[in-house]
């Protein structure tokens, strides 16, 4: 597996990770999830050379960190661990934004706990919290990193500005963000800005929860999936339109003898060394056909076919249920 540098920290990842939030949280159905088949899969990561593990607090809330935690037993040197801190989820489905300095340090070690570490590799500020400046919630970050509970530091979904004054306070090693071919507002002014002051970008999402697979439709997908009710995208009126617009990719992945799914993360990878997709699933036939898009090239002609079959204003409905969060 390719190994990419994310930021001039010396943080390494490889080219492809793993995105473990729905092997606990929201895609799917409760039913689906099957906590053994979820640690073999995070066991089949290492073996393909997939090192880079995502999560958060709030995913469960907190029991996906104890997944992970649970599957680095024994062999915490074989991955990197990324976790992220400020959505506090509440046991009655509300939930707020939260970058306190103090809150920083109580989540951090909650997060330390649940996954069983002594430190973090990468640790996020899921997203920026407005009643806080940037510079007091990463000024405790920073504080993360000298105490030795934590090593480099990310944002997610974070705008040009935030970027800027986070990385003036201490070096910023990713930024994560939703980024596909479905998806592509970062190429606008976040991906210039991590490029001009050589910060890594971590894509998530990049497969358009699914969409892009070509595996989901109006009959795969459950009423009962939460993506429903929480993804404009996957809203009535929107899914089957957006449904249709993906399966042009699948049209040009069969001329190439490949997956739609390993066809969309080629795109990514091929659109610049400091991005690093992190493909979620819950099943280790789906990581190995995700890890297999390493070896997919593209030429230039491929990626303007691409391009062209899925423009941005063709996409249907918005990309998160709450793009209030969302700094730009």
């Amino acid at each position: 597996m390719e190994q990419r540098r994310l930021g001039t920290q010396g943080l390494e990842v490889s080219a492809l990770g793993l995105g473990c939030m729905g092997m606990s949280d929201f895609y799917g159905t409760a039913a689906e999830r099957d906590e053994r088949e979820a640690l073999a899969t995070i066991d089949r990561a290492a073996e393909l050379g997939v090192t880079m593990l995502d999560t958060a607090d709030m995913y469960g809330p907190f029991t996906n960190e104890q997944l992970v935690g649970k599957a680095l037993t024994g062999r915490r040197d074989q991955y990197v661990v990324a976790t992220k801190f400020g959505f506090e989820r509440r046991p009655d489905g509300s939930q707020s934004i939260n970058g306190h300095p103090e809150y920083v340090h109580r989540a951090c070690d909650a997060s330390l706990q649940r996954l069983d570490i002594d430190v973090i590799d990468l640790y996020y500020q899921h997203r920026l919290d407005r009643s806080v400046p940037i510079e007091e919630t990463v000024g405790a970050m920073a504080e993360l990193v000298h105490a030795g509970k934590v090593r480099f530091l990310g944002l997610s979904e974070a705008g040009p500005a935030t970027i800027r004054r986070a990385n003036a306070v201490h070096p910023i090693s990713a930024v994560q963000s939703e980024y596909s071919l479905f998806s592509r507002d970062v190429e606008e002014s976040v991906l210039p800005a991590v490029r001009e002051l050589g910060i890594g970008f971590v894509a998530y999402s990049p497969l358009g929860r699914g969409i892009l697979t070509g595996a989901l439709n109006s009959e795969t997908l459950a009423p009962s999936d939460t993506r429903r009710s929480r993804f404009p995208r996957f809203a009535e009126g929107n899914f089957d339109a957006n449904v249709a617009i993906a399966a042009r990719v699948g049209d040009i992945a069969a001329e190439k003898g490949v997956t739609a799914a390993q066809l969309a993360l080629a795109w990514l990878l091929h659109a610049g060394p400091e991005i690093v997709p992190i493909p979620g699933t819950k099943r280790r036939a789906r990581l190995e056909e995700n890890a297999a898009a390493v070896d997919v090239a593209l030429d230039d002609d491929d990626v303007a076919r691409l391009e062209a079959a899925i423009s941005p204003e063709s996409v249907r409905g918005d990309r998160h249920w709450d793009m209030a969060s969302i700094d730009r």
